[in-house]
């Protein structure tokens, strides 16, 4: 009997039972990893050894003894004192035999906060709201979103988790006032923000796009601007668009202005033979409480010039416009092409003004006071011819 006992083949199937049974317990302890644990900075964090009630256990962090400041608990659970960033990884605990008996993975961070709400609202048909969060969390967040307020039905708004906004297509814009509420959540709680908003107030188009700034040939005076609604704003003919050019020689602080509805527009007076700064924007024409978009890029351009070269610089010529004015072609003269002086006569012009108004408020209280001395004088001889008849009348004859 010891004899067989003591055989190859008796010994190998010894050694493969009892590996059998060892890697049975090992998966059984295995199957009871629980996933992540999430703990509060700054706070104590109690991590239990699964439902194991095998006492005493053994503590390991990412496999090493060494733990942060702790203790152990009577039923084996690992408790943490004040955590911070650095008691993050897989706790694991094993008993006297080292056998695996639980593991987990703790994370650290905050529960949520407020978040400070910002929305544009590039189009009636659109609103897009972000957000800052007060409190950086550390944690996986969600968001949840919505539009609509007192009598009204909330409307979702679509979120975008990675860029921290959500968007609402087609608001009831004919509300005074709505309400944006976004709960954000993560493994340690939630927190909603609602935020007041006017979109009547809030709406702000986006710039025109495809500017452009043209010379008209033969009008040293005029330039030409075109440019395109921009895309955000579909609805453009129930809400038409009031459109603001603004335009100055380069050098100048004062802006020149004009209001068109429709492009392309004309301007009548540029300074000619000077390059202009050229911007437009856009308001909504129906709403007046509504705000401005940005000006677009600043364009440089120069009006038509008289070229006395016999290459002059190829155009493309300006076509099927119809001008309100001037059907002949304005020319331009020295004097618009020297502003040295432009200046020197305009200089004279003032001083020529300035010397008639002193000689006319010299003149007037002169010729005044002259014509009141003269009525003077004249009612006083009126007066002794009168005193000298009445004497001769009471005198006895």
């Amino acid at each position: 009997m010891l004899g067989f006992l003591s055989s190859p083949v008796c010994l190998t199937v010894i050694w493969f039972l009892s590996w059998s049974l060892h890697h049975s317990c090992a998966q059984i302890s295995t199957d009871e990893v629980s996933g992540v644990h999430y703990g509060h900075l700054g706070k104590n964090v109690t991590l239990a050894c699964g439902k194991s009630q095998r006492i005493p256990v053994v503590w390991h962090l990412n496999r090493s003894s060494v733990l942060p400041w702790h203790k152990v608990a009577s039923d084996g659970a690992l408790v943490l004192l004040r955590v911070d960033h650095s008691a993050q990884g897989i706790y694991s605990c094993y008993d006297n035999r080292g056998l695996l008996l639980h593991s987990t993975k703790l994370r650290m961070g905050y529960p949520p906060g407020l978040l400070s709400i910002s929305c544009q609202v590039p189009s009636h048909a659109h609103v897009r709201c972000s957000w800052v969060e007060s409190i950086k969390t550390f944690l996986p967040v969600q968001y949840n979103a919505s539009l609509g307020g007192i009598g009204q039905d909330w409307k979702p708004c679509v979120v975008d988790v990675s860029r921290k906004h959500c968007d609402v297509y087609d608001p009831p814009f004919w509300q005074t006032i709505h309400t944006l509420r976004v709960t954000v959540t993560n493994a340690l709680g939630s927190e909603t923000t609602d935020a007041r908003l006017k979109l009547h107030e809030l709406l702000k188009p986006d710039p025109p796009e495809s500017v452009l700034v043209k010379e008209i040939e033969g009008y040293p005076r005029r330039l030409m601007v075109l440019w395109k609604s921009p895309p955000s704003w579909p609805l453009h003919d129930s809400f038409p668009l009031l459109f603001q050019i603004r335009y100055r020689p380069v050098g100048s602080v004062y802006w020149s202005e004009i209001f068109s509805e429709h492009s392309p527009a004309v301007v009548f007076d540029a300074l000619a033979g000077h390059l202009h700064q050229v911007q437009i924007r856009a308001h909504d024409e129906v709403n007046t409480e509504s705000q401005w978009s940005e000006w677009s890029p600043m364009l440089l351009i120069q009006p038509w010039t008289v070229y006395t070269t016999t290459d002059p610089p190829t155009e493309e010529p300006f076509q099927d416009y119809d001008f309100p004015f001037n059907e002949k072609p304005e020319t331009s003269t020295e004097k618009s092409h020297n502003p040295a002086l432009v200046d020197v006569g305009n200089l004279v012009l003032v001083i020529l003004l300035v010397l008639f108004s002193v000689v006319i408020l010299i003149t007037v209280p002169s010729l005044i006071y002259v014509l009141w001395v003269r009525q003077r004088r004249r009612d006083h001889g009126t007066k002794q011819e009168l005193t000298s008849m009445v004497k001769m009348k009471s005198m006895p004859i």
